[in-house]
């Protein structure tokens, strides 16, 4: 581009300064680093209120905007951070946007910055996600949206959302790639110590998070030999065994006091134990594979791909520090699927 591409910020009473700053700064960062490439102008950073008015943070932060958002010109980027003022908005700003959206080229929410695209129908008939504590609100409020709320950003076309706070991150980081290559984003992370870039499809939490501790203590330890033995004979009928119940008994046992049946469970953990171990050590593809219970390196990547989008060498090249190469030597095939 020729251009530099207007990204613009929605400013309102309430927001959550984080959900602001955090994706600013992941823009600013990058069109720095363009800068230095020798590709200046990459990104014009532009804040907007109604009637160009001062707002106040849910913190108390007080933020002079750049322009009147209802004098606006349409950016190539639009975001709406989320926030406590998202909860009864202003209906003048939800018409703002609502004039905005069409001629965006993207328009992205951060955190319950979603309620706000929804309220302008923006998101009607697509697949959209937000903070977990606030899914169930969102899709009972907008019966026409398909909320997902286990992903730490969704893009459906040109509209994009992302759960709470530092997930607005991994969503700008992703739109930089888009807009600058892979390679600029990478830089970015590191620059600003974003230690991880995590693929949307990423879940808000770990698996251990996500399920419920069971009630009774042979469950418990079943729970807790499962995250230390991975690679072990984790069939139903191995862990019924050592929780001294029957698989049938065990498995509705299991599925009722932790939410998540046996089966999804070890899947769960299989691939957490992957990912930590593709982020923190120098092991092999196939050295991880076996150690995580998959036996081949296909089925993990199989299994990456099903979950998060991208094979394991890609996913270790964007989230170890220092950066392993993009094929590593031991993937067994060069992972471009993205």
């Amino acid at each position: 581009m020729t251009t530099a591409r207007t990204v613009l910020f929605v400013l309102y009473d309430g927001l959550q300064s984080l959900d602001l700053t955090g994706p600013l700064e992941v823009f600013h960062a990058a069109g720095r680093i363009a800068a230095a490439d020798g590709a200046p102008g990459a990104y014009r950073l532009v804040t907007a209120s109604l009637g160009g008015v001062p707002v106040t943070t849910g913190s108390g932060l007080r933020l002079t905007p750049d322009q009147d958002l209802a004098r606006s010109e349409a950016p190539h980027t639009l975001v709406v951070p989320g926030g406590d003022g998202t909860r009864d908005p202003d209906p003048a700003l939800v018409a703002a946007l609502r004039a905005l959206a069409p001629d965006a080229q993207r328009v992205a929410s951060v955190c319950t910055g979603a309620f706000l695209l929804a309220e302008a129908g923006l998101l009607t008939g697509r697949r959209a996600t937000t903070h977990w504590g606030y899914a169930g609100t969102l899709a009972a409020r907008f019966p026409g949206i398909e909320v997902d709320p286990e992903p730490i950003f969704v893009r459906d076309g040109p509209v994009a959302t992302s759960a709470g706070v530092t997930a607005g991150l991994d969503l700008a980081l992703a739109l930089v790639e888009e807009d600058l290559g892979g390679e600029v984003a990478l830089r970015t992370a590191q620059a600003l110590v974003m230690f991880l870039r995590r693929p949307g499809g990423q879940a808000q939490f770990s698996a251990q998070l996500t399920v419920q501790l069971a009630e009774r203590q042979p469950l418990r330890e079943v729970q807790q030999w499962i995250s230390e033995h991975p690679e072990a004979d984790l069939s139903v009928e191995t862990l019924a065994g050592r929780a001294a119940l029957s698989p049938r008994q065990f498995a509705r046992a299991f599925a009722a006091e932790t939410g998540r049946t046996p089966g999804r469970y070890v899947d769960d953990v299989r691939l957490e134990t992957a990912r930590r171990r593709l982020e923190e050590s120098a092991d092999s593809v196939e050295s991880i594979a076996r150690g995580c219970g998959y036996g081949t390196p296909e089925a993990m990547r199989r299994a990456f791909l099903r979950t998060l989008a991208v094979p394991p060498g890609e996913y270790r090249r964007r989230f170890r520090p220092g950066s392993a190469p993009r094929s590593a030597p031991d993937d067994p095939q060069k992972e471009t699927v993205r």
